[in-house]
């Protein structure tokens, strides 16, 4: 009697530490979760706070959600980049031919990326608080905008999965999507109040789903966030998702 093959949980949960063991082998990798966060949250609060909210602790409140955001959204990279990598060294035909689910893997790196904007997060945070940054929502506040930064992303993931199955070389993928990402983050509200930008340029922020995400974190932060806030970048999320993954999956099954 032959084994019964493996079901889309284990298999998902298989890849996943598999995504993490890599790090041991390329540490480099976790750099953008442990560095960015740093640099950037330093750097633009005293650099640009007080040109842009008259005293760097002002700008810290504002700026410390669209941090949290940012980080997340850069890391979402690493399951188009994990992807397109097994790719070109043939561990995908060599998955293809075994009784896997089809989505185990890219479930699987996409789990590693929630557990990298955890990471990401922490450290985002723990920085903040020690600069002065101060959310009045509270502890609960900060775990509901974190999971809402967490499920934004690892939707986002799924894009950039599909861009992996497409593209021929890693650094291609990390490349394009950088190119795609940077537009929806500074052409968003994470970094600044849009009040003041054109009017054309501030219809684009407004629908932009990063800046909706970016609002509703400092809302939950604030412990001013209503049901509405939250329903939308979960509608959001729920729509790439439902765009994405189905793509990514039929990607990876026609090999």
């Amino acid at each position: 009697m032959s084994p019964s093959p493996p079901r889309l949980l284990s298999a998902s949960w298989t890849f996943a530490v598999r995504a993490a063991l890599r790090l041991r082998r390329v540490p480099e990798q976790a750099a953008d979760a442990v560095l960015i966060p740093v640099i950037f949250t330093v750097l633009f609060t005293y650099i640009f706070g007080g040109a842009v909210a008259g005293s760097t602790r002002g700008y810290l409140q504002f700026l410390l959600p669209g941090t949290l955001v940012f980080s997340s959204l850069l890391i979402t990279v690493y399951a188009g980049v994990g992807l397109c990598s097994d790719k070109t060294e043939g561990l995908l035909d060599r998955f293809r031919s075994m009784a896997i689910p089809r989505p185990a893997l890219a479930v699987g790196l996409l789990i590693g990326e929630a557990g990298r904007c955890l990471l990401a997060s922490t450290i985002v945070i723990g920085l903040g608080l020690a600069l002065g940054f101060r959310p009045h929502g509270g502890a609960v506040g900060v775990v509901e905008a974190v999971a809402l930064v967490v499920v934004f992303s690892v939707s986002l993931g799924w894009a950039w999965a599909a861009l992996g199955l497409v593209l021929r070389t890693p650094a291609s993928v990390s490349t394009i999507s950088l190119i795609l990402q940077f537009p929806l983050v500074f052409a968003s509200n994470v970094f600044v109040d849009p009040s003041t930008m054109p009017s054309g340029l501030r219809q684009f922020v407004d629908a932009n789903p990063v800046s909706l995400l970016a609002t509703t974190v400092r809302h939950l932060m604030a412990g001013s966030a209503s049901g509405g806030h939250v329903l939308l970048v979960l509608l959001s999320s729920g729509a790439i998702t439902a765009i994405f993954a189905p793509l990514t999956v039929h990607l990876y099954s026609r090999g």
